[in-house]
């Protein structure tokens, strides 16, 4: 993972992170243990204790370098009209976030049984419904709110699903985003003045 793109703490927290991320990947969170994540490190239980006193506790860690972009493009959308081009750019700063976090949000998609017993699983459908809501207009009918909600899922897809197809990582995310956008514009309605 390129360390630019997530927020630094500091450098011993960050590898823990990298590391438990890669074994969660590997094996699974559940099949994860403490212990494997110390000797991947090269590092005694005791140091990793004085980072992270749980497997939860750098889950949780991860979690809040995944969702603090994401509360603040949630944030900025709160604050911009509620035109067609605020919506195109929160789908544009959506897919740069899912590219720039792809292992993590890989992790939280194939983690999910895992995860829907600890309080972050909840708080990850939130963002999702709040960003759902975002893109939608007044009184949106049924089906621009399933328009608008497979827009989000197709910037998923265009960087989780559509992984095993043949083509470079950039040209799937932009033919997502434009696919996104045409949804989103289908159901755009304009705001009343």
């Amino acid at each position: 993972m390129n360390s630019t793109r997530r927020p630094r703490r500091s450098d011993t927290r960050q590898r823990i992170q990298d590391v438990a991320l890669e074994l969660f990947a590997e094996q699974g969170y559940d099949k994860t243990s403490l212990r494997e994540i110390a000797e991947r490190l090269g590092v005694t239980k005791a140091a990793l204790y004085y980072h992270f006193r749980t497997k939860e506790d750098i889950l949780i860690g991860l979690y809040e370098d995944l969702t603090r972009p994401m509360d603040e493009l949630i944030a900025w959308a709160r604050e911009q009209p509620a035109t067609l081009e605020t919506k195109k750019e929160i789908l544009r700063r959506y897919g740069d976030q899912l590219r720039d976090s792809a292992p993590m949000f890989r992790f939280f998609q194939e983690n999910q049984a895992a995860l829907r017993e600890l309080t972050i699983g909840v708080d990850v459908k939130a963002r999702m419904v709040t960003m759902g809501e975002l893109m939608q207009g007044e009184n949106p009918s049924l089906a621009d709110r399933m328009r608008c909600l497979s827009a989000l899922f197709i910037m998923h897809a265009g960087v989780f699903s559509l992984r095993h197809v043949e083509a470079d990582p950039e040209d799937k995310r932009r033919a997502a985003l434009e696919v996104a956008i045409e949804l989103v514009a289908a159901a755009h309605t304009e705001p009343p003045h």
